[in-house]
């Protein structure tokens, strides 16, 4: 996220005016993604611009040893209770934390249950590319709880569950959340951790 300024900056000079442009700024106790450990004390933040069902965005977190810095765009729509979603996403470190990761995502749900597939490669520095799939199961309630169930596939391997609620406060969003990552995802070290969020998001249109 520490390059989001920057980032973001671009976008919104290159943005036509009539869509609608958002950011985010946040903090996480543990920055944990996929149900894979990526940094404790982890700030974020990241610009969406969205039109028409139409998106790009970038996002950004602190790492630690560096930086994430993602890039997604894609479309979503809905049909009565459905609704569904195609798009790309890019995974980009610096410092040499991780490589490069580039996947197609794809989303379906249908009132409190999403699925999301994503299918992509992953640079894996000087050894083979890996090729990688990931599935998640989303169950979330208008009162804020939520549970996620998540496995990998192909190259990569394991399983995550996490469980959480999220609340907003005078316009704050916080979230607590419950997540644990078995022995084939951590390569034989399970894992259960305890993370707590704050963020607080921007509209750029008004």
């Amino acid at each position: 996220m520490l390059r989001k300024t920057l980032i973001g900056a671009l976008l919104i000079t290159t943005i036509p005016a009539y869509a609608d442009v958002s950011g985010n700024i946040g903090w996480q106790s543990h920055y944990i993604y996929r149900g894979i450990p990526q940094s404790t004390s982890s700030a974020q933040g990241g610009v969406d611009f969205e039109k028409s069902g139409f998106y790009l965005g970038t996002w950004a977190a602190d790492v630690g040893q560096g930086a994430e810095i993602d890039g997604y765009g894609g479309y979503g729509w809905t049909a009565g209770d459905f609704s569904f979603g195609i798009g790309a996403t890019g995974y980009f470190y610096t410092d040499k934390f991780d490589d490069t990761y580039q996947e197609i995502n794809l989303s379906a749900g249908f009132d409190f249950v999403t699925l999301d597939y994503a299918g992509g490669k992953y640079d894996n520095f000087t050894g083979p590319t890996l090729d990688y799939s990931f599935s998640s199961l989303t169950f979330e309630h208008e009162s804020g709880l939520y549970a996620v169930l998540g496995t990998f596939g192909q190259d990569f391997d394991g399983n995550y569950y996490s469980a959480g609620y999220g609340f907003e406060v005078e316009g704050v969003d916080l979230s607590l959340e419950w997540v644990y990552s078995d022995n084939d995802l951590l390569g034989g070290n399970k894992e259960s951790n305890l993370v707590f969020g704050i963020s607080k998001g921007f509209d750029f249109n008004q």
